[in-house]
C-alpha cells in the first residue's frame, strides 16, 4: 500500500480554504437566462422542473407550484417576520439559482409563503398538496391552518388541503429548520463546515412542489412487483377508503397493458383481487409477451391503472436481480438469474449552481447518458435519493443503480471512518457496530427515526426497475445494527440484494462482500458472498476553468494529459480481475464536486476527461 499516498490524501488537520470561483452548468447557465436578474412574477417561464415528477404514478390533472415564492430567514420562535425577497423554488436559498446565496443555520427558520389563485373543486374532488423533498424538518399551514409537520430531507410526502381550499385566494406558508451535520438527522454529504469529500450544505424546499386534483376514492399508492419467472406482475394498490374494501363492497378495478384491459372483481377467475391488512388491494397481471429488462435493452411496459374515476399511468419491467455463482465457480451478481458485471460509477448528485436540484430535467438524463457512452451499466446513488424523475431516466434509458440510505446520527469519528481503515483495514474486521459510540450512534431515538425512515425510503423508490441492490451504510458512516436491519429490509424487499456495510465494518451479513480501494493493489478477496469493489479510482485531476476552488482534494493526482492512461491502466486491472471472481466495481466518480476533482467530469459537465 503506498501509505504517504493514502495520509496526503486524507488530509489529517487540513483546513481548507472556501474561495468559490462562479461555475454553472449549461442547463444552469439556461436556467439563469430563462430569470435574469431579480424575480418579477410567477407565471409560466418562471417553473424550473416543470415535468410531472412522478412517472410512475401520472395523472393528467395537477398544477406545479415550482417558481417565484416569497421567503424570510428568523430566528426560530420569533415567528414569520413577513417576506424579505423572493426565492426559486425548489431550489436551496443556498444555490446560486435560488437567487438567494444564504446558508441556513442552526436555530433559525427558513420561511416560505405563497399566494396561490383561484381552485375549482367539483363535488366529490379532494385536493392533495405535495412536496417532493423539504430539508430537513418543516411545519406547513394552508390559509392559516396547520396541515402537518414532516421530518426527513430526503423523503416526499403530502396533506389533504381539500377542507381548507377557498375559490378565490389560499396562502401556503411553510417553516423549515436544518441543523445539518450539527444535529442526527440523515444528512448525507452535507457540512455547515465543508471541505474535501464534504459538500455545501442546503436546506428548504429542493424538490417540485405540486397540487393534485383526485377523485374522493383514489389510488393513495402503488407497489409493483415484477415476477418474471411466472411470467406476471403483483400489485398492491393502497386507496384512500379502505372502508369500501373492509366493508365489503366490491370496487371496480381495471389494469391496462400489452393491448389488453383486464378488469378485476372480488372473487374467482383470471381477474380477481384480494383485500389486504390495511385497507389494500392485491392482484396480479399477467405478461404474455416476456421481454426482460437489461441495460443494453431497457424494455419497460406502459399500463394504465383505473379505480372507480380514478385514472393513473404507470409502468413497470420485467427483471431480476439476485445472487448465483458462475460457471467458473465464483459468487457472483445476477440479472434475470445470470450471471451479470456491474460495472459502476459513483454519483454524488450535485451541481455547482443548484447542489443536490438538478438544474434541469434534461441535466439528469444527460449524466446517465454521459456515464453510458462511456461504457458503464450502473451508478451507485451515494448518500442521497433522487426526484422519482431520476429513476425513471435510468429505467427508460437503460442504467442500473445502487442506492444508498442516506446516513445519520451525528459527527462521524473520522479515527474509524476515515484513517484506520485505509491505513490498516484489519481493523475493520475486529469492531462489532453495537458498540454505538464509535460510530456517533449513542443516541436511540436517532436510531429509530433511521430504521423508519430506512423503510420509508425503500417504499417510496421500491417500484423502480432500475434498482438493483440496496446499500445500507457506507463506511461506518452512522452505522449500528446492521444484521438487523437487514434482516428489516430483506423481508421489505425479498427481491433485491442487500450492501450492509459497504467500505469498512463487514458484519459478516448481507448478500455481498463489499469493500473499497484506494490505495492497495485492487485483488479479489475469497468469501461465499459475491465480492464486489464498491469503490475504486478516484483518479484527482484538475481541468483548468472547470473547478471551484483552488485545493485539490482525490486520489493519485494526474494530469489532463496523463488521465487517460491512469484510467485504461486500472480497467485493465478491474477486467483482469472479473476472471478471478470479481462481480461489480464502482470507480470514484462521476463528476468533480466542490473540491473533489477526482470525476470523469469536470463540475460543470463541460468537460469529458477521458
Amino acid at each position: 500500500m503506498r501509505v504517504i499516498d493514502a495520509i496526503l490524501a486524507l488530509q489529517p488537520g487540513k483546513k481548507p480554504e472556501r474561495k468559490a470561483a462562479p461555475l454553472c452548468s449549461p442547463w444552469g447557465e439556461k436556467a439563469a437566462a430563462a430569470s435574469p436578474g431579480l424575480p418579477r412574477d410567477t407565471g409560466a417561464g418562471n417553473c424550473p422542473l416543470p415535468e410531472y415528477p412522478r412517472p410512475q404514478m401520472a395523472r393528467e390533472d395537477w398544477v406545479n407550484l415550482n417558481g417565484w415564492w416569497d421567503y424570510a430567514i428568523a430566528p426560530a420562535g420569533q415567528g414569520y417576520p413577513g417576506p424579505q425577497g423572493k426565492i426559486l423554488v425548489p431550489f436551496s436559498p443556498e444555490t446560486a439559482l435560488s437567487g438567494v446565496g444564504r446558508v441556513l443555520r442552526p436555530g433559525e427558520c427558513l420561511w416560505y409563503e405563497k399566494d396561490i389563485g383561484p381552485v375549482s373543486l367539483r363535488e366529490g374532488r379532494r385536493l392533495i398538496l405535495h412536496f417532493g423533498a423539504v430539508d430537513e424538518r418543516c411545519a406547513v399551514w394552508w390559509n392559516g391552518k396547520l396541515l402537518g409537520k414532516h421530518r426527513n430531507g430526503y423523503l416526499s410526502f403530502e396533506f389533504d388541503v381539500t377542507d381548507r381550499v377557498r375559490p378565490d385566494r389560499n396562502r401556503l406558508l411553510v417553516c423549515v429548520r436544518d441543523d445539518t451535520d450539527r444535529g442526527t438527522a440523515c444528512c448525507g454529504k452535507q457540512r455547515l463546515h465543508p471541505g474535501g469529500m464534504y459538500y455545501q450544505c442546503q436546506s428548504g424546499i429542493w424538490q417540485t412542489v405540486w397540487l393534485e386534483n383526485v377523485p374522493a376514492l383514489h389510488i393513495r399508492d402503488l407497489k409493483i412487483v415484477p415476477r418474471p419467472e411466472k411470467r406476471e406482475v403483483l400489485l398492491e394498490i393502497g386507496i384512500s377508503d379502505p372502508e369500501r374494501i373492509v366493508g365489503g363492497r366490491d370496487l371496480s378495478v381495471c389494469i391496462e397493458s400489452e393491448g389488453r384491459k383486464i378488469p378485476y372483481v372480488r372473487g374467482e377467475g383470471e381477474g380477481k383481487y384480494e383485500a389486504v391488512e390495511g385497507g389494500r388491494i392485491r392482484l396480479t397481471f399477467p405478461v404474455v409477451s416476456l421481454r426482460l429488462w437489461t441495460p443494453e435493452r431497457p424494455e419497460l411496459y406502459p399500463a394504465v391503472i383505473t379505480l372507480g374515476e380514478d385514472r393513473v399511468e404507470t409502468y413497470f419491467a420485467m427483471r431480476s436481480f439476485g445472487t448465483g455463482v458462475d460457471a467458473k465457480g465464483h459468487p457472483c451478481l445476477t440479472l434475470n438469474g445470470k450471471p451479470y458485471f456491474f460495472n459502476g460509477v459513483l454519483d454524488q448528485g450535485y451541481w455547482p449552481e443548484s447542489l443536490m436540484t438538478a438544474p434541469s430535467d434534461e441535466a439528469m438524463a444527460e449524466d446517465i447518458l454521459a456515464v453510458k457512452r462511456l461504457g458503464f451499466n450502473m451508478l451507485r446513488k451515494h448518500e442521497k435519493t433522487e426526484p422519482a424523475r431520476w429513476y425513471w431516466h435510468c429505467d427508460r434509458l437503460g442504467m442500473a443503480v445502487w442506492q444508498d440510505m442516506v446516513h445519520g446520527g451525528g459527527p462521524v469519528r473520522e479515527l474509524f471512518t476515515k484513517y484506520l481503515p485505509n491505513i490498516w483495514p484489519p481493523v475493520c474486521r475486529m469492531i462489532s457496530d453495537r458498540h454505538y459510540g464509535i460510530f456517533s450512534r449513542k443516541d436511540p431515538g436517532a436510531r429509530k427515526r433511521f430504521e423508519e425512515d430506512l423503510i420509508l425510503m425503500m417504499r417510496q423508490l421500491g417500484n423502480a426497475p432500475c434498482i438493483g441492490l440496496w446499500v445500507l451504510f457506507n463506511e461506518g458512516w452512522g452505522q449500528f445494527d446492521s444484521l438487523r436491519l437487514t434482516g428489516l429490509m430483506k423481508k421489505e424487499d425479498p427481491t433485491r440484494p442487500v450492501d450492509h456495510a459497504s467500505g469498512w465494518y463487514d458484519q459478516g451479513g448481507g448478500d455481498i462482500r463489499s469493500d473499497h480501494n484506494y490505495f492497495r493493489k485492487l485483488a479479489v478477496e475469497k468469501d461465499s458472498r459475491p465480492y464486489v469493489l464498491s469503490e475504486y479510482g478516484g483518479y484527482s485531476c484538475r481541468v483548468p476553468g472547470h473547478t471551484m476552488f483552488p485545493g485539490n482534494y482525490g486520489y493519485h493526482a494526474s494530469s489532463p494529459e496523463k488521465f487517460r492512461a491512469d484510467f485504461a491502466k486500472i480497467r485493465h486491472s478491474i477486467e483482469a480481475l472479473r476472471e478471478r471472481g470479481l462481480s461489480a466495481a464502482v470507480y470514484t466518480q462521476l463528476s468533480d464536486v466542490e473540491e473533489e476533482t477526482n470525476g470523469l467530469l469536470t463540475y460543470d459537465r463541460k468537460v469529458c476527461k477521458l
